[in-house]
């Protein structure tokens, strides 16, 4: 079976159903699906492509294709993991990556979120929902890994975009309230506060200061404070973005039942969210009857991309102990940790304090771990790379808050090409690199030759995202399987 493949068969991929031989395989050009058996059946018509000789079918990965996966493999669609204790959201922008991700994640006590993207990154590398799904559909079919992995559709503000992740199969979407949340009232003189608090409805004014102020609130090894201003000022900062909330979580269970994840986000302020502003906006989530997996504040110091945590490393544990304190304590859901990836040296606290029941989610790293692979095996692309990163810089600094003085780098037409795979140990380079990715991978002379690249040096990059996840998994501290 399958001796007559023209290419290579993964082997990990052999799957047999109603007498038909499912397989990936790769030549030098592409990817597929090979199919032997009976030509009859209709698991065999079913699968879009064209008949070979010796009557094999080659399959393209085509969306057609991914969908009869999932119907006749169903361990290849993502689900809800709202069950699972250790959660890594893996950003994958390339849909090259998840073969990487699941030979580092198998090892450990952890499920992978294979397909993560936000509406920004669909726009910066032309993909879709659907195909962000399909991608990790196929290389979960390619590696045979069957315990279960999530699609997230990151950062999502409004409902007809999150009807669009839902539509594609993403089990969880990451809510972003900031175009809802009153931030700037966080600044607010107490006066100018108190008089729009006296504007909400008496009973919930009320509601709210019977439940919160003059309260000290013990939770583990933690206590928190709430005085009626305290009260009165997330009321005028959070409510809208709690009933926006409660409006989201009923529209996920109409669409879904019990089977989604729901977080949500309000890391994207300029100021970390204070404990009590964090118990509040949980407290009040859970009396409205939102379901959430998880919930992501933003954390004192700067999660900066591509980087190590930017802070004191004291007061980032002393803080983060209240946040982990909070989410075990009202719900049991998860802490999430965004532009999580590379921050190594608060790791062992984020795992410690949160006893591993945590959401890590990473995006960019991965795409930093395919430019290591092309500065190390094809320095001419890695050049014209770097030079179209250089050429956009500004602009992206627009949409990504970096710090990176790239004068630091100097100038690689002066570096020779065994000097060039450094780059991707040094910040200001990778942080350049990392808010650049758009424009690389839409520039038409680039791109081809990066998936190509890509392509004939799919084993090292799989290695290389392995290494690179074992790290963070490891320093996280999960638990070896």
């Amino acid at each position: 079976m399958l001796d007559k493949t023209p290419g290579t068969v993964y082997k990990a991929s052999v799957n047999e159903i109603d007498g038909v031989t499912i397989a990936m395989a790769r030549d030098g050009k592409e990817k597929f699906l090979v199919l032997d058996g009976n030509a009859a059946s209709p698991v065999f018509q079913e699968f879009e492509g064209e008949l070979l000789a010796g009557g094999l079918k080659k399959a393209p990965l085509s969306a057609v294709n991914a969908a009869a996966l999932r119907r006749h493999f169903p361990w290849t669609a993502p689900v809800s993991l709202r069950n699972r204790k250790t959660t890594i959201g893996c950003g994958d922008r390339l849909g090259l990556a998840s073969a990487g991700h699941i030979a580092a994640i198998k090892q450990y006590q952890a499920t992978p979120v294979l397909a993560q993207q936000s509406m920004r990154e669909l726009d910066m590398t032309g993909r879709t929902y659907r195909q962000v799904v399909d991608d990790a559909v196929f290389l979960v079919y390619q590696v045979g890994y069957r315990d279960g992995y999530g699609a997230d559709g990151d950062h999502l503000k409004k409902i007809k975009d999150i009807d669009v992740a839902l539509a594609a199969g993403m089990p969880m979407i990451t809510l972003d309230l900031s175009e809802v949340m009153l931030a700037a009232a966080g600044g607010w003189p107490q006066a100018q506060v108190d008089e729009a608090f006296a504007e909400l409805n008496a009973d919930t004014r009320k509601q709210l200061l019977d439940s919160y102020a003059g309260k000290k609130i013990r939770l583990g090894e933690s206590e928190i404070e709430m005085d009626a201003d305290t009260v009165r000022r997330c009321a005028i900062m959070y409510l809208q973005a709690l009933d926006f909330a409660k409006e989201v979580h009923e529209h996920l269970k109409a669409k879904r039942g019990d089977q989604f994840d729901l977080e949500i986000s309000i890391d994207e302020t300029t100021s970390p969210t204070l404990p009590a502003h964090h118990y509040f906006i949980a407290g009040e989530l859970r009396r409205r009857g939102v379901e959430f997996t998880s919930l992501a504040p933003r954390f004192i110091g700067e999660f900066q991309k591509a980087i190590d945590y930017i802070g004191d490393l004291a007061e980032f544990d002393r803080q983060f102990k209240v946040h982990a304190d909070i989410a075990r304590s009202c719900c049991g859901y998860k802490v999430s940790v965004h532009s999580g990836s590379d921050k190594f040296a608060v790791y062992p606290t984020i795992g410690a304090m949160t006893g591993m029941r945590l959401h890590l989610k990473t995006a960019g790293t991965s795409w930093l771990e395919a430019v290591r692979v092309i500065a190390a095996h094809d320095p001419v692309l890695y050049r014209k790379m770097h030079k179209k990163a250089l050429a956009s810089f500004n602009d992206m600094l627009k949409l990504y808050h970096i710090t990176a003085d790239i004068t630091r780098i100097g100038d690689i037409d002066r570096m020779a090409d065994s000097e060039l795979p450094a780059l991707m140990e040094m910040a200001e380079a990778r942080q350049l690199l990392h808010i650049t990715y758009g424009p690389i991978l839409r520039d038409p002379e680039i791109r081809p030759l990066f998936f190509a690249a890509m392509h004939q040096f799919e084993e090292e990059y799989g290695e290389t995202v392995r290494k690179h996840f074992d790290k963070h998994l490891s320093l996280l501290g999960v638990p070896k399987k």
